[in-house]
């Protein structure tokens, strides 16, 4: 299960860097989220980065230049 993750920070790296965060189960792979937001969202992705944080795991999803985070955000309702 993946939720999206909305803190200022959250919003500033949609903004300056096309990435998109967040909170998902501390089993999910890299791969497997990859793949979950690829066909959920229909975007591509470039590169994740995962950080376990107090016992929750986040992943950092950035996006391919041809796939914006900002409208992803507006679409889910994060905007």
């Amino acid at each position: 299960m993946m939720k999206p993750l909305v803190t200022e920070k959250a919003v500033m790296m949609i903004e300056r860097e096309n990435v998109l965060t967040f909170v998902t189960d501390m089993s999910d792979t890299k791969e497997s989220i990859k793949k979950y937001v690829e066909e959920v969202l229909d975007v591509k992705v470039e590169k994740i980065r995962t950080l376990i944080h107090k016992n929750r795991k986040h992943a950092y999803v950035k996006l391919n230049k041809d796939s914006l985070a900002i409208d992803v955000a507006t679409k889910l309702g994060l905007m």
